[in-house]
């Protein structure tokens, strides 16, 4: 043992994990990202940042979410593994976790870290300031979004209600069908404004399908300013009955 690494160990609290120095976390990190690393190195990698607790560390841990690899169930237990370590590290792997959401490609695995590190209404606050980093304009990989808003249909709200209202008019079609699915979740009648509205718009047969299904499974009543907007956008498959969407005979 050198005369540093008996200096570290001598000032560590029982129990504390050893401190790295850059390096180590820098080679650390390679192993976790890379599928190309032994398995073997990798999983000792994720181990040993899954003990250490600090934002550094969640923050290497977060990068084995980036890929994924065969066999499934190897794939599986090192994702889980590493999810153990950031929520090891409680409170500071929140702005690691919010950071990383920015960019990733998928939110799977740390919306389900985050859905342990936080109560209910602070999740609520974190999904919410996650998805207000997102606009409506087109982007390469839309999953992200329709990741929080899926999510965020779990929580009804007024401020959920509103935050999601907006990607109505999104350039993805999956978004503006996660958004109409979400808002039917939420089930607040005054979004009846918001998804005529949309109905209008839409382009995509499954997304005004969608809309119109929910509005004739809530019985939401169409305000009589909306109602020959609502008619004329309906799908075939739906007609407007006095007030109420329903389903054509």
């Amino acid at each position: 043992m050198g005369f540093l690494d008996f200096f570290s160990k001598k000032n560590r609290q029982p129990g504390e994990a050893p401190r790295l120095s850059g390096r180590e976390l820098t080679r650390l990190g390679r192993l976790v990202e890379s599928k190309l690393s032994q398995n073997y190195d990798r999983q000792e990698a994720i181990e040993q940042l899954g003990r250490m607790g600090t934002p550094e560390a969640v923050s290497l841990l977060l990068k084995r979410f980036n890929w994924s690899m065969d066999p499934s169930i190897t794939d599986q237990e090192e994702k889980e593994a590493a999810a153990n370590g950031i929520r090891a590290a409680g409170e500071p792997a929140l702005d690691p976790i919010r950071e990383y959401c920015k960019r990733a490609e998928s939110l799977t695995w740390p919306l389900k870290v985050l859905k342990d590190l936080v109560p209910e209404d602070r999740l609520v606050e974190e999904l919410l300031s996650l998805l207000a980093e997102f606009d409506t304009e087109y982007v390469r990989n839309p999953e992200p979004k329709i990741q929080l808003i899926t999510l965020l249909g779990d929580y009804p709200s007024e401020k959920v209600k509103i935050a999601v209202e907006r990607f109505l008019a999104d350039a993805s079609e999956p978004v503006r069908f996660a958004a109409a699915t979400a808002l039917f979740a939420v089930n607040d009648p005054t979004s009846v404004t918001a998804l005529v509205g949309a109905l209008g718009e839409e382009e995509s047969i499954r997304v005004k399908n969608r809309v119109a299904q929910g509005l004739a499974e809530r019985h939401w009543p169409i305000p009589p300013e909306l109602r020959p907007a609502c008619k004329a956008a309906l799908p075939p498959e739906y007609r407007l009955s006095e007030a109420e969407v329903v389903r054509a005979s």
